[in-house]
């Protein structure tokens, strides 16, 4: 047992190092592989978008982390870095619709632990209460984002709707992230505290899921 722990536990550090700290890690894989940093770049930011067991690789820390780093390097060039986390991310969010379409039903019944039935509740409350537009709008709101493409298309959405809000999003998300990064994010106070700033996007965004629960548990009392 305690082998185990021990195992989750260093996975975890190992993580939340890579988390925090990725804004090291990616020049030095610029620097061995060149131009396949774009694709380890889309992988993360598809899966993130697209795949409902994975909502807990970095998004908004990410696009602004390589914006500044794009500001600061000749390595990572920003216009290709968007072009390519916006493709990512609205083929994230097709994926995730059919898969809801095709198999949602299918995989909430197996009860998978894999899927949390709390995460995909909390999306269907936001999509509740925001309609269609909660697709343009949880692209701000971590977790919520990965599992509302999925619980739309479950539901009655229809894809040219869907299209619509996802591309909006997609658009709006990479845009404000990665122009924040380039813009700000090598200012000597942001960029030597680095890590404090990722960490207070990431709380900034978690926020308003926070909120929502809390109001979700008082209405349930």
């Amino acid at each position: 047992m305690d082998v185990v722990i021990n195992f989750f536990g260093q996975a975890f550090y190992f993580f939340m190092e890579y988390v925090m700290h990725f804004d090291r890690y990616i020049p030095m894989i610029m620097e061995q592989y060149g131009v396949l940093i774009y694709v380890l770049l889309f992988l993360i930011i598809f899966c993130e978008t697209g795949l409902v067991v994975t909502p807990f690789l970095p998004g908004d820390s990410l696009l602004f982390a390589c914006g500044a780093l794009s500001a600061a390097s000749a390595g990572l060039h920003v216009g290709y870095f968007a072009l390519v986390c916006l493709a990512a991310a609205i083929l994230g969010d097709t994926s995730n619709y059919w898969i809801g379409e095709v198999f949602g039903n299918k995989l909430l019944a197996m009860k998978s632990s894999l899927i949390k039935p709390e995460h995909v509740e909390k999306a269907q409350h936001f999509y509740e209460k925001h309609g269609h537009k909660a697709i343009f709008l949880c692209r701000f709101v971590p977790i919520v984002r990965t599992f509302a493409p999925f619980v739309a298309g479950i539901g009655t959405m229809h894809y040219r709707t869907f299209i619509v809000y996802n591309v909006a999003g997609a658009m709006a998300w990479v845009g404000l992230f990665t122009a924040a990064g380039y813009f700000f994010g090598n200012i000597p106070v942001i960029k030597n505290n680095f890590s404090l700033v990722v960490l207070g996007i990431i709380f900034i965004s978690i926020v308003p899921m926070a909120w929502e629960l809390w109001k979700s548990h008082r209405e349930s009392k």
